[in-house]
């Protein structure tokens, strides 16, 4: 009977035996028990794809947390109870320690999860609480881009620093939210990304049909150039461009020893409709 409900409604399982639970094995009285509850209507949105919404950043003594919650159109990134919604989940993820943990945290009597649940049957768009990174630091600066409400926006950006520098911790922040460094140092980056480009330079070097030496020194001084380029401490410092972050770090008096960088709908491949089409589907409801 559970299966039976769970495919007629979409229910999850849990939700699907509290319902027959409730209603004393009733499957008409289960389906409207869950209509009610608004998670038969919620279960139906949850296949679609949610890959706008806002990244909320927040921090609490020497912790930082960026959390990405996404919904279906930026409409509803601009709602006022969406929003309130992703300052508390953002909140309670500075004690939470992943993503699941976060979806159990209890949040005003619910877990995160039920929140979010109930807030797809009262919006009617498919949400999702993507992921969340945390940092710690001596201290921990952060910074939004295109921001919707206070503390959450496009980009959320953490930087942690070994000292205290709020103003110098924030200019690296936007750097980084316009620079979009693959790592902090060159020991950080992923080695098969390093690999990847190395190869690539060896690839083009030979087609210059060069000596064997020269081509070496070609792929060295390229390969220098590529992680002054994708390193954080390497780049070229937005604010001056004359030094490099580590540069204008070391002159700041303190070390930069982590960042995140979270943007809304990275990596999810969005479904793309004419506007003609999407405004025609939005009439039919």
């Amino acid at each position: 009977m559970v299966k039976e409900l769970r495919e007629s409604t979409g229910a999850g399982m849990m939700d699907a035996k509290k319902a027959l639970t409730e209603t004393g094995g009733d499957m008409e009285a289960a389906v409207d028990w869950l209509r009610t509850k608004g998670l038969a209507k919620a279960a139906k949105k949850s296949g679609r794809t949610a890959a706008e919404g806002l990244v909320a950043v927040a921090v609490e003594n020497g912790t930082g947390v960026a959390v990405e919650v996404n919904s279906e159109t930026d409409f509803v990134a601009k709602n006022a109870d969406f929003q309130k919604m992703v300052g508390e989940i953002a909140q309670a993820a500075l004690k939470a320690d992943d993503v699941d943990s976060l979806l159990a945290a209890d949040l005003g009597g619910k877990t995160v999860q039920d929140t979010v649940t109930d807030r797809i049957a009262t919006i009617g768009e498919n949400m999702s609480v993507r992921r969340m990174a945390k940092l710690t630091g001596g201290s921990v600066v952060t910074y939004v881009h295109n921001a919707a409400a206070p503390g959450m926006g496009n980009i959320g950006v953490l930087v942690a620093l070994s000292g205290e520098n709020e103003a110098f911790g924030r200019q690296v922040a936007m750097h980084i939210a316009a620079a979009s460094p693959a790592s902090l140092s060159e020991a950080d980056l992923d080695q098969s990304v390093v690999e990847k480009e190395r190869q690539i330079q060896i690839d083009i070097a030979r087609e210059s049909g060069k000596p064997e030496q020269v081509i070496e020194k070609m792929i060295e001084g390229r390969m220098k150039k590529f992680m002054a380029e994708v390193t954080l401490l390497g780049q070229q410092f937005v604010v001056n461009p004359d030094q490099t972050v580590a540069q204008a770090a070391e002159e700041a008096g303190v070390a930069i020893t982590g960042f995140v960088r979270l943007q809304v709908g990275e990596g999810i491949e969005k479904k793309t409709e004419d506007f003609a089409a999407e405004v025609a589907k939005a009439a039919q409801g």
